[in-house]
């Protein structure tokens, strides 16, 4: 986790806006990797609060082989594993040590909306807010924006487990 970069951004003010985090912080918290790590950067990290999360996307990414051909559309389920990932690596990043080497796993979805298609060449912007946790469950209200558009919504809760509970 040494290699990873975490640093505190400040508003005009000098206010702390929060945290960012780059790829490397991203794959030292969540245990995701190509070709289903959505998240390249945490650009905002409020711990146990809310972060957003960019997932620039690229024609590059396998899933646009079949869907659709001629017509790459970003699969809908993928927005959502997106907002999780963000989710996971606030989750994690929040619990400090106590979250090393933990797996966050999806318990609901709910109210999932999908508004705007995300195609190649998009900046897709996460942001999740804790509606609540407790113990080791955590909920959440998730916002996919492009370009300022949403682009899809959904509530969605998850658990924080050992490795060796799976």
């Amino acid at each position: 986790m040494s290699d990873q970069v975490i640093e505190n951004t400040k508003s005009e003010n000098g206010k702390t806006n929060g945290e960012t985090i780059d790829i490397r912080g991203i794959m030292a918290l969540i245990p995701h990797r190509y070709p289903l790590l959505l998240v390249d950067r945490m650009v905002k990290i409020e711990k146990n609060i809310s972060a957003t999360g960019l997932k620039n996307v690229t024609f590059n990414e396998p899933f646009f082989q079949g869907h659709f051909p001629g017509v790459p559309i970003m699969p809908g389920v993928l927005i959502v594993e997106s907002m999780a990932q963000t989710a996971g690596v606030l989750v994690v990043h929040s619990m400090g040590d106590a979250g090393r080497n933990k797996l966050v796993y999806f318990m609901t979805i709910d109210n999932a909306k999908f508004r705007r298609p995300v195609t190649p060449g998009d900046s897709l912007y996460v942001s999740v807010t804790v509606i609540k946790s407790r113990g080791p469950v955590w909920k959440f209200k998730g916002e996919a924006h492009v370009d300022g558009q949403l682009c899809a919504e959904a509530e969605f809760s998850a658990m924080i487990v050992d490795p060796e509970q799976v």
